[in-house]
């Protein structure tokens, strides 16, 4: 038995589940097929931008975006040059 890990309570890591399926490699990006495990739905996408997007999109729709975090942008911020 392993020392210092608690096995009696799982922990929950929380966001939202996807398994992706890569089906080509082509035009230096990805295609194939994102499944959103948590609303069992599938789309197919063109480009890892586009998958990318995708599970923003998800992310956004189940609450579980951190407003309060920043997301980089192309806006100068101050102090930056």
């Amino acid at each position: 038995m392993r020392q210092g890990k608690d096995q009696s309570s799982p922990r929950q890591s929380g966001g939202s589940a996807f398994m992706v399926r890569v089906q080509y490699r082509q035009n230096s990006s990805w295609q194939g097929t994102i499944q959103w495990l948590d609303e069992k739905k599938t789309v197919h996408f063109r480009s890892l931008l586009e998958m990318t997007m995708l599970m923003n999109e998800a992310l956004e729709k189940s609450g579980l975006t951190d407003e309060s975090k920043e997301v980089r942008t192309w806006e100068e911020k101050e102090g930056v040059s």
